[in-house]
């Protein structure tokens, strides 16, 4: 019989061997480029993205006579990339962000004085590590089916690229195996070098394997933004033997952030899914308390990553604009509008669901129901913030339709779907959240500083002139030409940036010396609030699936942008319903696996009793309390 550390080994050097497939694909294209350019020429050409001469070292991409697609029966391809695909980037999104998550929880349990609360911290790390590792092995085990699709349904696609990436497909390789071998020693080193001299480096070893993961990421992106936005080849798709000019497309950089975001928004999901289910599911007061703290924790983590995911999706279409304005415009005012205005609603959804968990999270908190009816007044705020949010620019209509209307601009609305109006409702919405969140952290504290008065007239103009300043450039923005308008976001972004930094920093120095109603009922949290919180986990990844396909469909029928067509019968954009019932299909799947995964790295788990939750005067990622209320 395997041993229990046996098993988790042999699962994860299972799914090492996509490496071994990495590999062979770099010495095929290797081979092809090698055979190619043997055939070359010592001739120039020209770089089709940064205009530069070179000397092609490449093969040229597949014309319409050599490119073949083989399929598996009556089975679309696309489709079944589609579906692989997806379920990769969840679970790539997963393993990248859970232990970075764990290398911070556990720093922070070696930073807290209270040892209490230091175990606490240490146990959640390794227990989320634990899943880490078995959705790392499942990770690996996906993209190898997803490569082996690849390689089998699009030969030719594969063998352009492999030639034209042949210096990074062995890296990559590497840099994998390099991550798995940190991970396992991460996992597995937890008890024996538990010593406090040992545990900083323990966590050294940790941030060594999330630097290893990150530059995954960045290799695996330089694929995605070179189909996008090529680079570092010709007018044929020879490449140009500049590396640089290879992996640094257009929309690298961009796309870079936005993933990395993605991807921590995805893992702070997965938890605060499993916090919810754990919680609903509990048959002790110590367990719900436990996890109503961990659904806590995580909810600040990820909301920490949506903040700013409007400002990098903002970055990213910009450059694409930049890059393509037809590639723009078909995917924000085009064919794929319609995605845009769901995407933002779930967006919305997303803040509006956080708000309503924070007023629901006043339940646990003595004192909390003095705030209550400002909640009204934000909830109306916030929804005609989603309101304009979510009108488009324009819609593709039919000629009668936009003689109806008088134009394809609704000659009222349609001034909301400019891009000031979108940037405005968005950054009001994240200061009124930033405002539910100095509430909430005021709910059960009485201020005993002798500025009471003076403070809260500077945060209530704080907030009021931030806003207003942000509405009168959404509405400035109506009268300036489109290349004009565009530039608004940076000063709307600095004004929110403000509001919260000073905000929260002057509602801080408030909080110094409160007197403290009484500590925080972990676990009191209404049911309500609970299954908030996983409606926000299931809508993050809602959004992230759609994201991804809207980033892909921006490519029409494009392999690479006007480099290699796709000459298959499924090149085609499906409709909106067809879109999100495959999304929809691809959240299912990966919620079904990822709470299974759970089911299996939580047999015989124990949770943290309630008495050391309650134990820390000033818990880090919590509420800080500062003196308990004494008794008149």
């Amino acid at each position: 019989m395997l041993t229990h550390q046996a098993v988790h080994m042999l699962r994860l050097w299972k799914g090492l061997g996509v490496c071994l497939v990495l590999l062979m694909v770099g010495t095929a294209g290797a081979g092809g480029l090698d055979q190619a350019s043997g055939q070359t020429t010592l001739q120039t050409a020209k770089d089709i993205y940064y205009k530069t001469e070179g000397v092609p070292v490449g093969p040229p991409a597949p014309t319409s006579g050599t490119t073949i697609y083989p399929r598996y029966g009556s089975l679309d391809n696309r489709i079944l990339i589609w579906f692989v695909a997806q379920q990769h980037a969840y679970f790539g999104g997963f393993v990248l962000a859970l232990p970075i998550f764990c290398v911070i929880i556990e720093l922070v349990g070696l930073l807290a004085r209270d040892r209490a609360r230091a175990a606490r911290y240490d146990r959640m790390a390794r227990d989320f590590l634990k899943v880490s590792l078995l959705a790392f092995s499942l990770t690996a085990v996906v993209g190898s089916v997803m490569l082996w699709l690849f390689i089998t349904l699009y030969p030719s696609f594969m063998r352009y690229m492999g030639g034209t990436f042949k210096t990074m497909m062995p890296i990559y390789a590497l840099v994998f195996l390099a991550e798995s071998l940190f991970l396992v020693a991460y996992y597995y080193s937890w008890d024996r070098m538990s010593a406090p001299a040992l545990k900083w480096v323990h966590a050294a070893i940790g941030v060594v394997a999330n630097g290893l993961g990150a530059v995954l990421l960045l290799l695996a992106n330089a694929w995605i933004a070179f189909m996008m936005s090529p680079a570092g080849v010709d007018e044929q798709g020879r490449y140009l033997g500049n590396v640089w000019h290879l992996l640094h497309s257009a929309l690298w950089n961009p796309l870079n952030v936005h993933r990395f975001l993605a991807d921590l928004m995805s893992g702070g999901a997965v938890v605060l899914a499993y916090a919810s289910y754990r919680f609903l599911t509990s048959k002790s007061d110590e367990e719900r308390a436990y996890y109503d703290w961990v659904g806590y924790v995580f909810l600040f983590v990820t909301v920490c990553a949506l903040l700013p995911m409007p400002f990098a999706g903002y970055w990213l279409m910009r450059s694409v604009y930049a890059f393509r304005q037809s590639m723009g415009v078909t995917m924000m005012g085009g064919l794929l509008t319609w995605l845009f205005v769901v995407q933002t609603l779930l967006i919305g959804v997303l803040f509006l669901g956080i708000n309503y968990y924070l007023w629901q999270s006043m339940g646990r908190i003595r004192g909390g129901e003095r705030y209550q009816h400002y909640f009204k007044y934000l909830v109306w705020a916030l929804m005609a913030c989603l309101f304009v949010w979510l009108t488009p620019h324009t819609l593709v209509m039919t000629p009668s339709e936009v003689k109806a209307m008088g134009g394809a601009q609704h000659p009222v609305i349609g001034n909301y779907g400019v891009m000031s109006a979108k940037n405005g409702a968005i950054n009001v919405m994240i200061c009124l959240t930033a405002l539910s969140y100095i509430l909430y952290r005021r709910a059960n504290r009485t201020m005993t500083v002798i500025w009471i008065r003076a403070g809260n007239i500077a945060l209530t103009a704080l907030f009021a002139v931030g806003i207003l300043n942000i509405v009168w450039l959404a509405v400035y923005g109506f009268y300036l030409p489109a290349s004009v308008r565009v530039g608004l976001s940076s000063p709307q972004a600095f004004t929110t940036f403000t509001v919260l930094l000073v905000g929260l920093l002057i509602n801080r120095a408030m909080m110094r010396g409160a007197t403290v109603h009484g500590p925080i009922a972990w676990g009191k949290i209404s049911v309500r609030g609970m299954v908030a919180l996983f409606g926000l986990a299931a809508a993050f990844t809602w959004v992230m699936g759609l994201m991804g396909y809207i980033r892909s469909s921006g490519r029409l029928s494009w392999h690479i942008s006007e480099v290699m067509s796709d000459l298959s019968p499924w090149a085609f954009t499906p409709s909106l319903g067809f879109a999100a019932k495959m999304v929809t299909l691809n959240m299912v799947v990966f919620w079904v696996t990822v709470l299974l995964l759970f089911w299996i790295s939580s047999r015989g788990h124990k949770p943290v009793p309630l008495r050391e939750l309650a134990s820390a005067d000033r818990p880090v990622l919590m509420p800080s309390a500062s003196r308990e209320a004494q008794p008149s």
